[in-house]
């Protein structure tokens, strides 16, 4: 892996750790028992330091030591992890994320955009724990060793590919002076079992130079893939040495042991050291001796034990999952779209040689394509659950800004969808959320007056309905006030006076653009923009908004999507010899249609069904057969019918997005193209049911 790519997993991880931050913040708020949200945090902002460390980041690693040393004392008891530390934490945790974010786009962390907030916030943190920063934490103790460190252990098959061990330490000393060296004999077997071929030579060397990392590590440049070579600066930190003896393959005991002749720490620390570990009984680990010493804070060896113990799972979950880029899956997707096509256009040649053999092929290779198919969409599913969490923060702040006392309650979680329909519902959905809790929650004496909790609230739900994800975000405030959103409309010419709406029809003016009730503005809403931009980006989407509300009871906005955008199960029905489209979802059934002209609904089975003829709807060409069909489809608990010529069953279908000139055609929502070359247009039911609906009300009534 090269740089570029350590770093963008760097910034990738992090961020995974700033989200996992933020969720132990929220969630210690209302917590009785928080150490464990403590010590979540502690590990997060750690790892972080100490992979912003390993690229040079020093911006990133002074502003989280501070941090991280707050978290310590908080850990210990020391500080109370209160609900204003708790907001500091938040302010931090947003610094963090914008450090990273100037990581990954290219800029420096260190430059005066970010020095100035950062040094705020390290300055609140330094106020909390009740003393100034200490000028040498343990963490950052530094070696009394001024020369460069180098732990060398020659592979077995150095030899044997004709490299001379020795040439290499006396390459070394061209480039300074060798101050220390210690030989490692423990590796060597006994005679009877000595391999003359094989090496078994290991060094701790202490060495002086004006050269850089990289210039030392050239020297080994033949035998790098053949050892195992570990460099550490002049006065590198006791954390290091640590890692050192760690790493290597003796004994910490052995290593220490090494340290010490080579200067790198002390013979009275070494003993005592050894001393303490006779004393236990037991054989200690080296961090625990290092803490018994003074040499290191407990709060390191827990967080390097943390650390371990994440990369054995990292290490375990490798052969299970990769990371793969989304731009691969997406061309993967187009390319499954290009396959089904291909696919449709052998079946329909294999039908018209009348060739049965050839026929049965094709089966067998549609029911191929179809796994396929449904296999590469399932590596695009992703739970809605990451887009709820960050609903915490955000309910967090807007309850501050608000002055009220509101709760977020989440269900659904696991609902999975095509991550393209996740990254773009997000927007929405927050103006949605914010809404809720500005226009919905009342204020606490007011919902004290009316026998409610002092706290709201707003609740996000998700679950899979007929092909499709429903999301709906409701609260439990005073609900929409029906009469003074009609009067608002009539005053604005929306609606004539008199005209009676349906409670649907009157929320529905809710998403009218410019449309606000409010008596004035604030941050958060009353200049009329927000909700028609909701219906438009849900729309852009293939999918609907509704509105349902109680006075005094509360509201719930309902919004359906697709689950996918790319390919849909479909059903494909013709009037005349144009080709439609239905997600196969949607149909219910099919029936022989038996009404005359006069009307546009049918009794089926004792309730009545409006229905629409596509022949009139799209002014399409030819006269009704003697024999037409109704395609009876259901979508958010209502049903239409859609009335066609011919039947043709279902198909898989690559959906294709309309031109820009066809986007704001009413009742089609986008295109597929046929085995044999042709275009179909896929119906939009939603649009189709709003017109269905308006036609049939006089019908309903009478019924």
């Amino acid at each position: 892996m090269n740089l570029d790519q350590a770093l963008h997993t760097f910034v990738i991880e992090s961020r995974e750790l700033l989200e996992d931050m933020e969720a132990a913040l929220l969630a210690a708020r209302g917590a009785s028992e928080r150490s464990e949200f403590v010590n979540a945090l502690f590990r997060a902002a750690h790892t972080i330091k100490g992979s912003a460390g390993l690229f040079g980041l020093d911006a990133v690693v002074a502003f989280t030591h501070v941090a991280e040393s707050l978290l310590d004392k908080v850990r210990a008891g020391a500080v109370a992890l209160d609900d204003e530390l708790v907001e500091l934490l938040l302010q931090c945790h947003d610094h963090l994320g914008a450090l990273i974010d100037a990581v990954d786009g290219g800029d420096d962390p260190s430059d005066a955009r970010w020095a100035a907030p950062g040094a705020s916030l390290a300055a609140h943190l330094r106020a909390r724990m009740g003393q100034p920063a200490p000028r040498e934490e343990a963490l950052a103790a530094v070696s009394p060793a001024n020369h460069w460190h180098l732990s060398l252990r020659f592979g077995q098959n150095v030899l044997r590919n004709g490299m001379d061990p020795l040439a290499f330490l006396r390459y070394l000393r061209t480039l300074g002076t060798i101050r220390h060296i210690v030989t490692l004999p423990d590796a060597v077997p006994a005679l009877d079992a000595l391999d003359p071929t094989a090496c078994h030579l290991g060094f701790e060397i202490g060495f002086e130079s004006a050269a850089d990392k990289e210039a030392i590590e050239q020297v080994f440049e033949f035998v790098l893939d053949d050892c195992v070579l570990r460099i550490l600066p002049p006065n590198a930190r006791v954390s290091e040495y640590t890692e050192l003896i760690h790493a290597m393959p003796e004994e910490p005991a052995r290593v220490g042991e090494m340290l010490v002749r080579c200067g790198s720490i002390t013979e009275r620390e070494l003993k005592a050291a050894l001393a303490a570990q006779q004393a236990a009984g037991t054989s200690a680990p080296i961090g625990q001796v290092l803490v018994e010493l003074g040499r290191v804070q407990p709060a390191v060896v827990d967080a390097a034990l943390a650390k371990q113990q994440r990369v054995r799972e990292l290490k375990a979950q490798e052969s299970r999952s990769v990371r793969v880029d989304a731009d691969k899956l997406d061309r993967l997707i187009d390319l499954v779209g290009e396959l089904i096509i291909a696919a449709a256009g052998a079946h329909t040649l294999a039908r018209r040689t009348r060739n049965v053999e050839l026929m049965e092929r094709n089966e067998t290779l549609s029911d191929l394509v179809e796994r396929v198919r449904d296999s590469a969409l399932q590596l695009r599913m992703v739970k809605i659950g990451a887009t709820f969490t960050r609903f915490e923060r955000v309910v967090h702040d807007v309850a501050r800004e608000l002055g009220k006392d509101i709760a977020l309650a989440v269900s659904g979680e696991d609902t999975e969808l095509d991550k393209t329909v996740v990254e773009k519902i997000g927007d929405p959905l927050t103006h949605l959320v914010r809404n809720a809790m500005d226009h919905g929650i009342e204020p606490a004496d007011v919902r004290a007056a009316r026998g409610k909790p002092a706290q709201g609230t707003v609740r996000l739900n998700a679950y899979h309905d007929s092909g499709s994800i429903v999301i709906e975000v409701s609260d439990d405030g005073g609900g929409i006030d029906r009469e003074r959103v009609l009067a608002k409309a009539v005053e604005r010419g929306l609606v004539e006076a008199g005209r009676q709406l349906t409670d649907s029809e009157v929320f529905a003016l809710l998403f009218e653009p410019g449309f606000s009730t409010a008596s004035q503005v604030t941050n958060l809403s009353g200049r009329g923009v927000g909700m028609d931009v909701v219906k438009r980006n849900i729309a852009a989407l293939r999918g609907s908004v509704d509105m349902a509300s109680r006075p005094g009871a509360g509201t719930t906005v309902t919004v359906r999507l697709p689950l996918t955008l790319a390919i849909i199960n479909g059903f494909q029905l013709a009037v005349g010899k144009s080709v439609f489209v239905v997600p196969l979802e949607m149909v219910e059934e099919c029936v022989t249609c038996t009404a005359d002209g006069e009307h546009d609904y049918i009794d089926l089975r004792g309730h009545v069904l409006p229905f629409i003829r596509l022949r009139e709807l799209f002014a399409l060409p030819g006269t009704r057969g003697a024999r037409e069909n109704i395609v009876v489809v259901r979508h958010g608990g209502c049903r239409i019918g859609l009335v066609v010529d011919t039947l043709l069953g279902e198909a898989q279908t690559v959906i294709k997005p309309l031109a820009p000139m066809f986007a704001r055609v009413r009742g089609i929502s986008g295109s597929s193209i046929l085995g044999n070359g042709d275009v179909a247009l896929i119906l939009d039911v939603p649009a189709l049911m709003q017109q269905a609906g308006a036609r049939a009300r006089p019908a309903h009534a009478a019924a």
